[in-house]
């Protein structure tokens, strides 16, 4: 099967590879394939400009999220319900300017200066974060510059489709290249939060926010200098911009792919945010601890996302999808258990398998339902991770003050059970409906 997929064109390839030069295994199958690939994304007008970009945005990410509480609760001094309120108002105009700006960015000819703008916004923000302690002085920051920034890594990934769109690669084989892509991005989480926890120890927050800002002063510098601005015209995109997006939300099937995407963001929130707690207050673990507990699943996201990658060429990402639900579930059931800080580490394999898919297909898989509004397709997989942050934001500090940080971790549990059970109910009625026309 394998061998026949990598020399017959008709199955996908863009260009057929003599599968005896890498032996007749399966795996040898797969590297000479990956190979390939990663050679033609490199051809790809604007893709590597993109992959560069995606380094850079993953390290200021990877900086900074793995530490949001220990910034709020230890340096700013707020309570896990007052720093959850803090998120939770964050997020809420995050979503608000992100759809603004996905919705602009599908109507106009080129996204390249949309970019630029985000990632202005995020050297603000971030510069803000760095002297800045006073809550009411943080909030403006996070909710306006780095609610602009938020649409930085939807527009990224808007553009890559783009990319791929106006290449010779198939259709079948674009879910591939997307993985790439996010692959990219988590390059930079294999090493980001460790070195990361160093900065914190020798030059404090501050630090940790000049280095996230100079990150998008970096991307902003490439894109201005190194993407090429599109001339297309804008009135072919208008048309299909201008339905209205609560037409498209709720369409039966994106609205509960929504929910369930949302559930597991809100779960993914949860545990980012208690996963500092829970090391150094129950399981007795040191700041060390959490740079290598959130280095862990890079490095295996990394293969993980290539594989996956791999496989939504040859079966249907929603197949893929209910897989990810399902390892998050297992994962979060066996955190609630963990009594050592060598627990966590034994099953970050999971989360990495599951974020591989829920953060890596899931792009790919939104698009698939606007193909022609790229940035609002990416814009409401962003959205739904962000209503999941809103919604675990919330949670946090209630759940952590009644019935402590171990508890975070079935609630955890719990919403990603309800994504599971959405996502195959939603299989079984599509199977149902499919029957029910085919009989008819």
């Amino acid at each position: 099967m394998s061998s026949y997929f990598l020399t017959n064109g008709e199955k996908g390839l863009a260009v057929p590879i003599d599968i005896e030069k890498y032996g007749d295994g399966r795996m040898s199958n797969f590297i000479a394939s990956m190979k390939h690939h990663a050679k033609t994304a490199w051809g790809i007008q604007g893709f590597p400009i993109i992959m560069v970009i995606n380094i850079f945005l993953g390290i200021s990410h990877a900086f900074i999220l793995p530490f949001n509480s220990l910034f709020g609760i230890d340096e700013v001094g707020m309570s896990n319900t007052t720093f959850g309120i803090f998120m939770l108002v964050s997020s809420l105009c995050g979503i608000v300017l992100s759809t603004a700006i996905a919705k602009l960015s599908d109507r106009v000819s080129d996204r390249k200066f949309i970019l630029i703008l985000c990632a202005v916004a995020g050297i603000i923000g971030y510069m803000g974060f760095a002297y800045s302690r006073n809550y009411y002085v943080l909030l403006v920051f996070s909710a306006v510059f780095l609610g602009i920034a938020s649409s930085t890594f939807s527009q990224m990934f808007a553009i890559g489709r783009e990319a791929l769109t106006r290449s010779e690669v198939p259709a079948k084989q674009v879910p591939l290249y997307m993985n790439i892509l996010r692959t990219i991005f988590a390059l930079s989480w294999t090493v980001g939060p460790a070195i990361a926890s160093y900065v914190l120890l020798f030059m404090g927050f501050t630090g940790l926010f000049v280095v996230a800002a100079t990150c998008n002063a970096i991307v902003a510098i490439i894109a201005l200098l190194f993407l090429h601005r599109r001339t297309e015209a804008a009135g072919a995109k208008s048309e299909k911009a201008n339905i209205p997006l609560k037409k498209i939300v709720f369409q039966p099937t994106i609205f509960i792919n929504l929910v369930a995407f949302t559930f597991i963001s809100a779960a993914t929130t949860l545990s980012s945010m208690n996963m500092a707690q829970f090391v150094t207050k129950v399981l007795g673990g040191g700041k060390e601890d959490i740079g290598i507990i959130f280095s862990i699943p890079p490095i295996f996201e990394i293969p993980f996302m290539l594989g996956f990658g791999y496989m939504a060429t040859r079966m249907k990402s929603d197949r893929l999808i209910r897989l990810g639900a399902v390892l998050a579930l297992i994962y979060f059931c066996l955190l609630f258990f963990a009594n050592s800080t060598w627990h966590i580490f034994s099953v970050q394999i999971l989360s990495a398998a599951y974020i591989s898919i829920t953060s890596g297909i899931a792009i790919t898989y939104f698009q698939d339902f606007l193909p022609e509004m790229p940035g609002t397709a990416t814009n409401l997989y962003s959205n739904s991770s962000k209503a999941g942050n809103m919604l675990g934001f919330v949670l946090f500090g209630l759940i952590a003050d009644a019935f402590g940080y171990r508890n975070v971790y079935l609630t955890c549990a719990i919403f990603t059970l309800g994504a599971v059970v959405l996502l195959f109910g939603l299989n079984r009625a599509k199977r149902v409906s499919n029957q029910a026309s085919v009989s008819g």
